[in-house]
């Protein structure tokens, strides 16, 4: 499946990104490049190999869930823009009909 500039520009879009012309470029041959090696992989016979999610044995790398001391509120709030009482204020994000 060929990539042409004009899907790098697209997906830039997409992404909110800005992109020179000098990064078009780059992208749209590291894509290029990257579709024709997965296009090399369709060719592989992998009839006989068994679907797997990972390639390695996986294990549970997360810590134990445990109550620690945190810090006090009056430190976590400190750099805070806003507060309100013990908590973050932030902009609201969603709208209510009424």
């Amino acid at each position: 499946m060929p990539i042409s500039k004009k899907d790098v520009e697209h997906v830039a879009n997409l992404a909110r990104l800005e992109l020179d012309e000098a990064e078009k470029e780059e992208f749209t041959r590291q894509l290029a490049s990257i579709l024709e090696y997965a296009d090399k992989l369709k060719q592989l016979d992998t009839e006989k190999v068994n679907p797997t999610a990972h390639p390695l044995p996986v294990r549970n790398v997360f810590r134990e869930d445990e109550v620690r001391p945190s810090l006090p509120i009056e430190e976590v709030l400190r750099n805070a823009p806003e507060r309100s009482g013990n908590f973050f204020k932030v902009p609201k994000i969603m709208e209510t009909e009424s």
